[in-house]
């Protein structure tokens, strides 16, 4: 299957790619703000702005697609990744096997999506993770979701009032939306985002979803949109929440400490990590989710 006998999902894949485009600009923004609030004596310095890189894919023989990579190192967030691609080929025969669809269409895919993850430098500030993406082959579909990574001990429980309040504002994303599902989509998040090697989740959770299509593309869609606006004013609530909030060098140590099983399930077990590393895609991007600075005891 060619690119022009897809032209069923050209206004679907430009539709999605804008508002993935334009969900990236509106993060950025608030991150930005955020940076500007932080005052001393807690922050000092200058405020963080993020240096946006365009990136193409493959050799440049032939037009694969790209992206443009937004990272930032500032006073509030010591890492942050904010990131757009739109990317197309053929995945190899291996790979093409495990994806639905892309054995009629000949291994040939096209996909875009923003990617983000947050590392603060405040350990009272939960470290957070969301993207969303579009992925057709000879079908279109959905994936995705946001979860919560708070990083000292007594915040990592579920009555935690800030994995409440995340965890309320995915539930709202998804009651709006026919066949959205919270409850699967929750469960899902905590069987995916689970280190197996330690018996232990990666955080507190949130919505995660793959594979999403109940056969009505602009309802999909819909819901992919509130995911994302919900987690663009949830998420920086949560940082100004905290930021405030002075710490101690035995938090900051314990935050490094957990900030390990961040790094050990995102190399060990991540599929968008998997995915990107499989498809060709930026490598700055996909490993720019490993947090700055990490410890193992």
């Amino acid at each position: 299957m060619t690119d022009t006998e897809t032209a069923g999902f050209t206004g679907r894949k430009a539709q999605a790619s804008a508002w993935f485009r334009a969900l990236q600009e509106e993060i950025i923004g608030r991150f930005e703000a955020i940076e500007d609030a932080a005052v001393p004596p807690l922050y000092r310095g200058e405020a963080g702005r993020f240096d946006l890189k365009a990136w193409r894919r493959g050799d440049g023989s032939e037009d694969l697609g790209g992206g443009r990579m937004g990272l930032m190192r500032g006073k509030v967030f010591e890492k942050v990744g904010v990131h757009f691609s739109e990317v197309h080929g053929t995945f190899s025969e291996a790979f093409a096997a495990q994806i639905p669809g892309a054995d009629k269409s000949g291994g040939r895919f096209w996909a875009s999506g923003i990617s983000l993850i947050a590392h603060p430098l405040n350990p009272r500030v939960p470290a957070a993770h969301m993207n969303t993406r579009m992925l057709v082959t000879s079908e279109a579909w959905f994936g995705g979701g946001g979860d919560l990574t708070p990083l000292l001990a007594y915040q990592r429980d579920q009555d935690f009032v800030d994995t409440v309040d995340f965890h309320a504002a995915m539930k709202a994303a998804c009651d709006t939306h026919p066949g959205a599902d919270y409850a699967h989509m929750k469960e899902h998040c905590e069987t995916y985002f689970h280190l197996p090697h330690r018996s232990e989740p990666r955080g507190t959770g949130g919505i995660f979803y793959d594979r999403f299509n109940t056969g009505d593309w602009e309802a999909d869609f819909a819901f992919t949109q509130e995911v994302g606006r919900k987690f663009a004013d949830i998420y920086p609530g949560l940082v100004r929440r905290r930021m405030i909030e002075p710490w101690s060098e035995a938090e900051r140590e314990a935050q490094l400490i957990q900030r390990g099983r961040y790094v050990e399930y995102n190399l060990l077990y991540d599929r968008g990590t998997t995915f990107g590393l499989k498809t060709g895609g930026n490598i700055e991007s996909i490993l720019s989710s490993m947090p700055p600075v990490v410890k193992w005891p």
